[in-house]
């Protein structure tokens, strides 16, 4: 009697997973005339004009140069499902006016806020973005295939080669032939040159003598800055994909798992802001009989954590919009109601630091530091507005390009306001009021502050004036219109100047 033989089962087979696709593509053909024409334009003028050597007028020259190629290539581009040409101008144009007020304000460190936020806000004009994962990926998208377009690059050079055969197209062949050729004449000419002394004569006539270090630093820019307009050439030749292609849904939370610490926030917050209100209406008596401190001491002791607080709650109100469950009518209207709830208390929080940093300022005078700190909290206001706006969605798509927008926008319009001259008017104002100014702090600040501190009678004016002893540059490259007005106005004397009498009482 044979055994019965066990059959194992088959397995079950493996759901079929579908491939990632790539946001990136590649451009099926080679670099236009028009795209290696820009490379070359922007690399010349990142020789020629050289912005770095200064915050001024070089960058915005060479804003336009790059911004007047990019506009034509994007204009002959495909819109691509991540780019609209709406955006994509608005991004431009922020990035070109912080480039632009380079050339108008004297802001010395905040000045170099402009240009890593003007390549941001260029790279998002041609890449695009829509979401935080788009907006991310576009952010870097410019500098991240500067190197991955290069083959792109060299095979429209190469097609433009008058010389090459046509079952040979390679642009690396060429490149070598070029620098055998260069090889040669490095050779050969100098040998000739001691061979015969008028040829000697004629080559150094038309061949100066070249500075090794400054000609590496002219090619070095050249390349970077042409390396980047090839990436955005490429991007615009195959524009990004959705940037939610291969995101997966996620696993969702529950309704309790995202209620409890977002109702605990709620709470605490309540709290929190019903003792505000009462300081608020309460005024300096309150203040000073409840905790010991003056009103402006009160002010300043914590500013800089509601900043933080009002910081950190968008976060948590981005993650429970993104990962909370939404099966029922009833999921979504505890959503709206906690997190609407939650942005409705941050909102008071804000006005709280923002009273207490103005109330801080009018006792102890304006600095840039806490005007940069206003700036800040009113537009973390309208952020939070907007997603009063948005309906506490997860799927407000508009609101992350809104967010990053408007605080770039923020930017610009602080930049092109000018900190300095602000802060400069309103301590002028309170010295007119109070008899108070701290000359010392005042004598710091840029040339944006000049002309209201030409009001100030002597000896004040020259206090605050007479440290400003930097004239025009010499270098076109580093001008703007406030150094230029700056040292127009007539010279200062430094008698009789002291500390000021009323300090600012820190940043």
């Amino acid at each position: 009697m044979t055994e019965p033989t066990t059959q194992t089962p088959p397995a079950p087979p493996k759901p079929e997973t579908k491939p990632r696709t790539p946001v990136w593509r590649k451009p099926a053909a080679p670099a236009s005339a028009v795209a290696v024409g820009a490379v070359v334009l922007v690399g010349v003028a990142a020789a020629t004009i050289r912005p770095w050597q200064g915050l001024g007028l070089g960058w915005a020259l060479f804003g336009l140069v790059v911004a007047v190629p990019t506009a034509v290539l994007a204009w002959r581009a495909p819109g691509g499902p991540e780019r609209s040409r709406l955006a994509s101008a608005g991004w431009a144009v922020i990035a070109l006016g912080l480039l632009g007020v380079l050339a108008l304000r004297d802001l010395e460190e905040l000045g170099l806020l402009c240009v890593p936020v003007a390549a941001l806000a260029g790279s998002l004009a041609v890449a695009g973005g829509r979401s935080a994962r788009g907006l991310a990926l576009g952010a870097i998208a410019v500098p991240s295939l500067a190197i991955g377009g290069l083959a792109w690059f060299g095979r429209g050079v190469g097609a433009l080669n008058p010389f090459r055969d046509r079952e040979d197209n390679a642009p690396v062949r060429t490149a070598v032939a070029v620098l055998v050729a260069l090889a040669l004449l490095a050779v050969f000419g100098p040998l000739l040159a001691g061979a015969d002394a008028r040829f000697g004569k004629l080559l150094e006539a038309l061949l100066p003598e070249l500075d090794l270090a400054w000609l590496a630093s002219r090619l070095g820019q050249a390349v970077l800055l042409g390396a980047g307009m090839v990436g955005a050439g490429y991007l615009l030749a195959a524009p990004p994909r959705a940037d939610a292609a291969g995101a997966g849904p996620g696993k969702r939370l529950r309704r309790v798992e995202w209620a409890l610490p977002v109702g605990g926030l709620v709470v605490l917050f309540t709290a929190f802001v019903a003792l505000q209100l009462s300081t608020l209406f309460g005024g300096d008596e309150f203040v000073l009989r409840t905790t010991g401190l003056t009103y402006a001491e009160y002010a300043r002791s914590g500013f800089w954590q509601l900043i933080v607080v009002a910081a950190l709650t968008l976060l948590v109100i981005m993650t429970a919009a993104r990962w909370a469950r939404l099966d029922t009518r009833a999921d979504r209207a505890w959503l709206r109601g906690l997190l609407g709830g939650l942005a409705g208390l941050t909102l008071v929080i804000l006005a709280s630091a923002l009273h207490r940093m103005w109330t801080y300022q009018q006792a102890y005078g304006f600095t840039v530091t806490r005007l940069v700190v206003i700036a800040i909290e009113l537009w973390l206001g309208v952020v939070y507005l907007m997603v009063f706006a948005a309906g506490v969605r997860p799927r407000a798509s508009w609101l992350p390009r809104a967010v990053l927008g408007t605080g770039a926008a923020a930017l610009l319009a602080l930049f092109l306001a000018g900190p300095d001259g602000i802060v400069a008017e309103r301590n002028v104002a309170r010295w007119q009021q109070t008899g108070k100014i701290d000359t010392h702090y005042l004598s710091r600040l840029s040339a944006d502050a000049a002309p209201a501190l030409d009001r100030l009678p002597d000896p004040l004016r020259g206090c605050a004036l007479g440290h400003y002893q930097r004239g025009p540059s010499d270098d076109w490259r580093d001008w703007n219109a406030a150094r230029a007005h700056a040292a127009k106005l007539p010279p200062a004397g430094l008698r009789g100047c002291s500390p000021g009498a009323s300090g600012t009482g820190g940043d």
